[in-house]
């Protein structure tokens, strides 16, 4: 059985306010193709279509027509929500996909209620696919739990009660068959999206590598954007995001996995690399030494960090120079110690103007990131409901 991984489209991230649909549509045809040269018989798709909880029609539009893409190969389709999905609105369409046989979990189920899928493919075998949407800190830890008890205690809940659920979705896995798990989660000491620093914090509700049952053949994770294997007993991947999706995502290399896997047998999991979408390069210095090294990047997305005195119309002069310029901040020290704005830092939406926040601040971190993000999506899915 060959399967497919893919994760984390954000279908609908712009940079810096600029629409990257063509992009989009580009990348995800791209793992259409990949999918009938290599004649995949399932894909994984481990959430985060959409980049925010209240798609726009345009976005709808390319996620669904790259599911039926996907399944006009010959495949089988297993999607799940992530913490930017808005599970209400995929569970509404859900009928629909069922239909053009994608299957879509929005929320945590039993093994006999549909969080555990048993696929039969076209070559006659059978695949046990367990999954586990985003399991958000407040579906396990209580209130109670979160008054009375210490951070450090709450993540520990949170890992036990998630092993727990994995051990009673595995429950019928058997021999016979292809065993898989997807889910869309943190696991513990996997590298967050271009940062180095490991789960560590009170914002870690995180999973150990451990948990999931070594009778999986594979385990498909989503969340975090950078393509990566997490040490375990079996074989548990993140296929990482299609595209670039922000200047904190300093590895280009963006994939897809490709896993042969039979009974009885370990897998096997290659990478498949993506060519589609405009890099992401951050370029530092003065005017004249910027603008040369920019040359040879092509259409990359720039963002510019000037050692330049502030002085009016230095960002339309770098704009003017480099048209790629999304991002252009003026590194020149002011008299309390903070930098230099320019205008076109205060644009942008929430989420990145709160990452530049962090950034002035020397305080970024991904987790605190990821929990902004979570509230806020929550805020948007109220407001759209």
């Amino acid at each position: 059985m060959r399967i497919l991984h893919t994760s984390d489209w954000h279908v609908g991230r712009t940079i810096r306010g600029r629409s990257r649909d063509d992009e989009q549509r580009a990348v995800l045809a791209e793992i259409g193709k990949i999918a009938r040269t290599e004649e995949v018989d399932l894909v994984l798709v481990a959430g985060d279509l959409f980049d925010t909880a209240a798609p726009s029609p345009q976005s709808e539009e390319i996620v669904y027509k790259a599911l039926l893409d996907l399944v006009s190969s010959g495949a089988h389709v297993v999607l799940i929500a992530g913490n930017h999905d808005n599970p209400r609105r995929l569970a509404a369409v859900r009928p629909l996909l069922e239909l053009a046989r994608v299957h879509c979990v929005t929320e945590p189920l039993g093994p006999d209620d549909g969080g555990c899928i048993e696929i039969r493919t076209r070559s006659g075998e059978t695949a046990k696919v367990a999954v586990i949407p985003w399991l958000s800190q407040r579906r396990i830890v209580s209130a109670t739990a979160l008054m009375q008890q210490h951070a450090s205690d709450h993540a520990s809940l949170y890992a036990s009660q998630y092993r727990e659920f994995l051990n009673y979705l595995s429950k019928d896995f058997g021999r016979d068959a292809v065993n898989l798990v997807m889910a869309h989660a943190a696991i513990v000491d996997a590298v967050t999206d271009g940062s180095e620093r490991m789960a560590q914090t009170i914002f870690d509700y995180c999973v150990p590598a451990q948990a999931f049952p070594q009778s999986a053949h594979y385990v498909a994770l989503g969340h975090f954007h950078r393509a990566q294997q997490c040490p375990a007993a079996t074989k548990i991947w993140y296929s990482g995001s299609p595209l670039q999706l922000d200047f904190g995502d300093t590895d280009d290399r963006k994939c897809v996995l490709i896993v042969d896997a039979k009974p009885n047998v370990p897998s096997e999991v290659r990478e498949v690399r993506l060519t589609a979408g405009r890099a992401l390069k951050t370029l530092r210095g003065r005017l004249e030494e910027v603008i040369a090294q920019a040359d040879g990047l092509g259409d990359a997305y720039l963002r510019v960090f000037l050692d330049e005195q502030a002085r009016v119309g230095l960002a339309d002069a770098v704009r003017e120079r480099l048209p790629n310029a999304v991002d252009v901040r003026v590194i020149q020290p002011q008299p309390d110690g903070q930098p230099q704005r320019s205008t076109e830092e205060r644009d942008g939406s929430p989420v990145e103007l709160f990452t530049r926040y962090l950034e002035e601040r020397n305080a970024t971190d991904e987790r605190v990131l990821t929990l902004f993000n979570e509230l806020l999506e929550e805020a948007l899915a109220a407001d759209a409901s």
